[in-house]
């Protein structure tokens, strides 16, 4: 089977390394990808903004399986164009894309359904959601409704910083002006992934993302430094109880609407005192979180993907390594703000072919036969260990035989999971 694959992060380099392991893969396209596809799979200058393009091009080289990367092609709607040519597609459809592309359509769908989650309020009127601030106080959570890039979520521990993020959203700062307001919720948080094709639903594994740039979870919120599975703090009670009261009835409801998902389903829980409560779902495996799931799969990819499609999950399973995976972003000067682009990157040779270790590129780009970063967060330094701290440790060895003064990580991911591990 030919396979193409939309996207450029290391959640797609980490999807096309385990797709291209695949017995059922003849051929793999990536659009566009990064210099680390292009290294299993060929690389494609399709615009996947232009879902025509996108069809032409899956008819041309005769393709029998799309799968999206990132949720805004599936926000758009790529899946039900590709269904409309008889494409088969890994991804939810754009109505079900919703459970990511507006907030306050999941809680909605919680609010209906009984669904764990934090208390609300939805808001189109910037003077309504200002009252609301005033009625409820600090600390409390404000978002953004739509896709934001993972920027439009403020958890404000004042009234100032709450009015000003309402202030931010209204003034069209994230590309709409509606907003979900949330009591804030006390616990530890953790994700949670299912497959499903649109009835059946098969859990996959857990994950710990650590989103703030600096050490012991300083500084701004990032799209990720590093993450790490399995996340102890998910019990296999936990896992069932999140499955049966958040991530079921969720499946259920869409079925129930006419618009059954179909594709991964990532549930980011924070566990507190009476329970898992749902943050938010998103449409698309994580990012760095995808790379250690993909790091410890036991069992084929495709297959797991093609029976999401085809309405036969129920007659497959996942199996995982025992093995920990941890991932170590690494990024470039600045970020999270304005970065510094174009400066070179050695070493990756030797610290991918230590044991255990596996680079995904992120935010690089090829030029005259030499590695550069091109984005925010550059790579993703990836190791499998028998627990969290030889994990980490391959991970770090591997960070070190990098040479790019010019790159930057947090130097603890892992720290919760080892606490653990040792007791404290």
């Amino acid at each position: 089977m030919n396979i193409l694959l939309i996207g450029s992060g290391g959640r797609e380099h980490a999807l096309a390394w385990a797709i291209a392991a695949s017995p059922l893969c003849e051929r793999l396209f990536v659009a566009p990808g990064n210099p680390g596809t292009h290294q299993i799979a060929r690389n494609v200058d399709v615009k996947v903004t232009d879902h025509a393009a996108v069809i032409a091009f899956c008819q041309d080289e005769s393709i029998g399986l799309v799968v999206v990367g990132p949720e805004a092609p599936l926000v758009a709607g790529l899946a039900d164009d590709l269904a409309k040519a008889g494409i088969k597609c890994f991804g939810p459809r754009k109505y079900a894309a919703q459970l990511e592309g507006s907030k306050g359509f999941t809680k909605d769908i919680c609010a209906r359904h009984g669904i764990p989650t934090a208390a609300y309020g939805r808001f189109t009127d910037k003077a309504a959601a200002l009252a609301y601030l005033d009625q409820h106080g600090a600390p409390i959570v404000i978002k953004a409704d739509g896709l934001a890039a993972g920027k439009g979520v403020t958890v404000a521990m004042d009234i100032a910083a709450a009015r000003a993020a309402v202030e931010d959203i209204f003034s069209g700062k994230f590309g709409g002006a509606e907003c979900v307001i949330e009591e804030f919720l006390e616990g530890e948080e953790a994700s949670f992934f299912v497959l499903t094709d649109g009835r059946n639903a098969l859990p996959l594994a857990t994950a710990q993302d650590h989103k703030r740039v600096g050490d012991g979870d300083t500084g701004p919120n990032t799209g990720g430094m590093g993450a790490y599975s399995p996340a102890p703090c998910m019990t296999p009670a936990l896992c069932d109880e999140a499955l049966e009261k958040i991530v079921k009835p969720t499946i259920r409801a869409l079925q129930d609407m006419g618009h059954p998902y179909v594709g991964v389903l990532y549930a980011g829980l924070i566990l507190t005192k009476d329970g898992p409560k749902l943050i938010e779902y998103n449409c698309r495996f994580g990012d760095p979180e995808c790379q250690v799931l993909m790091m410890r799969l036991k069992d084929d990819l495709v297959t797991l993907m093609l029976a999401c499609c085809d309405g036969t999950l129920d007659k497959v399973s996942a199996r995982w390594f025992d093995d920990v995976a941890l991932t170590v972003v690494m990024c470039a000067s600045g970020y999270p703000g304005d970065v510094e682009k174009g400066s070179e990157i050695r070493g990756l040779e030797g610290a991918s072919a230590m044991e255990g270790v596996e680079i995904f590129h992120a935010g690089t780009a090829a030029r005259n036969s030499v590695i550069v970063a091109s984005g925010g967060r550059v790579l993703n330094v990836t190791a499998r260990g028998r627990n969290v701290r030889e994990a980490q440790a391959r991970a770090y060895a591997a960070v070190d035989r990098i040479d790019w003064p010019e790159g930057f990580c947090r130097r603890d991911i892992g720290w919760r999971a080892i606490a653990r591990e040792s007791g404290q």
